[in-house]
């Protein structure tokens, strides 16, 4: 009899001990294909069971709501529906939750401890320290037809003087002045090194970002091609800077807003396009979609599959109206047959709301090929060829084309050996190299940038 009331004992306390370690915080690491991201889930005990809050350090979020929290059986459940977030694992007698962190289809491993986890310090060499070797302002400037405030940086070879500037305009997805990503700021490094060589810089924040104002979900494209216009405008009113001098630097979207205000603007005396897109939005995402699953080793028949899912569902979008209020319903739809049980309705909506999205509709239907016809001012085309987000053969042949097409002659076009998407030595190309590679801008690159410009600005 003392044995079985022992026996007893020890498995409620074993329940005990499971409600108390289940309580409290929890760390783990997502790898993705862009670096790595810290995740925190803070479980609590209530009288009918637990409830949760997930924090993301590295995007600054932090006591996000967990809808459902269940720990049964020594398994944790934890989801997200608005984000279409799932988390499943199991507490080992390491006390470590091995489990699978879900977001709209895709699975990731991430095993959850107590231990907190410090982001190892990020080696950035060609980041340039205070203080600088020439002169820097904080500036701010006007979109009158939109009604937004842009905050940025204006940095010029000298105090006083007269130069030749540029302005850098940055990638999908809102960016600050810097364009900073997973550690690394490009066009601080950027505007440095063509500062030193006697161009001045003017880069800035994205409406909505940092200090600038403005909706950023709501814009498109062509917005915040509008917001490049009023920098330069701006510029035009500095003494500082040489009226016929103005360039355009863009990145990846940035390299198709740039033609964009040189179509439509003869203040613009040359561009330089940094992996811009040369085909339709809808061909881009498709060719970019099919190149990195390719290069992550994903079945071909996967790939196939995925392609013909999604190219449906950009059809679908391409011929919509501006006034079609029916879309996002039909995409839904279309999504929930094609994915049938392999996503839930949260992972679905999220999808959906993401391709149906403004920008998204706008980015899909737009052709470069029609503005690029109108540039005449002289033209750098600059591309990695390791680069799977915009792919330089397909680009480059296409601007060349629809440049020559508009009867610009004066064109260059260069595509550098091992550089990604972000213009960084590598290895793969992969978007998960681009935390872990030191590099911020290829030398090799920025010496090809700034050689052109002091070419165009003699």
């Amino acid at each position: 009899m003392k044995k079985t009331v022992f026996f007893i004992i020890v498995i409620l306390a074993s329940f005990t001990m499971f409600g108390q370690e289940i309580s409290g915080q929890w760390n783990g690491v997502l790898k993705i294909p862009r670096g790595q991201l810290r995740v925190v889930f803070n479980i609590a005990k209530t009288e009918n069971g637990y409830s949760s809050t997930m924090d993301s350090p590295d995007q600054g979020a932090k006591g996000i709501p967990v809808t459902t929290t269940s720990f049964e059986n020594a398994v944790l459940k934890l989801q997200i529906p608005a984000a279409a977030i799932s988390y499943e694992g199991k507490l080992n007698k390491e006390h470590i939750i091995v489990g699978n962190f879900s977001q709209a289809g895709q699975s990731l491993a991430l095993n959850m401890s107590r231990d907190s986890i410090e982001k190892k310090a990020l080696i950035r060499p060609q980041e340039p320290q205070k203080p600088y070797p020439y002169y820097t302002e904080e500036v701010v400037f006007e979109n009158k037809i939109d009604k937004n405030i842009l905050a940025g940086t204006l940095s010029l070879p000298q105090k006083e003087g007269h130069f030749p500037a540029v302005i850098l305009i940055t990638g999908s997805g809102p960016q600050n002045r810097d364009e900073e990503l997973l550690g690394h700021k490009p066009f601080l490094v950027l505007a440095d090194y063509l500062t030193k060589k006697g161009i001045a810089v003017l880069r800035f924040d994205d409406r909505g970002v940092a200090k600038s104002t403005g909706d950023f979900k709501s814009a498109t494209t062509m917005n915040f091609a509008k917001d490049v216009k009023a920098g330069v405008d701006y510029l035009k009113t500095r003494k500082e800077i040489l009226k016929s001098k103005i360039g355009l630097i863009g990145h990846s979207e940035g390299g198709l807003i740039a033609p964009i205000v040189a179509a439509n603007s003869k203040d613009i005396n040359f561009i330089v396009l940094l992996a811009g897109t040369g085909i339709r939005g809808d061909k881009l995402l498709l060719l970019q979609k099919e190149k990195i699953e390719r290069q992550m080793g994903v079945p071909e028949k996967e790939i196939q599959k995925a392609q013909e899912i999604f190219k449906g569902a950009y059809e679908m979008v391409l011929i919509s109206t501006e006034n079609d209020s029916s879309l996002k319903s039909k995409i839904n739809s279309y999504f929930k047959v094609q994915f049938g049980d392999k996503l839930n309705e949260g992972q679905i909506s999220e999808i959906t709301s993401q391709i149906t999205s403004p920008w998204f509709v706008s980015f899909l239907k737009f052709d470069p090929e029609t503005v690029l016809q109108k540039v005449e001012c002289p033209v750098l085309v600059l591309n990695g060829d390791k680069d799977y987000q915009v792919p330089s053969d397909v680009n480059i042949d296409a601007i060349k084309k629809a440049l020559a097409k508009g009867g610009n002659k004066n064109v260059t076009t260069k595509v550098v050996p091992n550089l990604n998407h972000l213009f960084q030595e590598c290895k793969t190309g992969l978007m998960n190299e681009y935390e872990t590679i030191e590099q911020t801008f290829s030398p090799i690159a920025l010496e090809e940038i700034s050689k052109w410009i002091l070419i165009q600005v003699k």
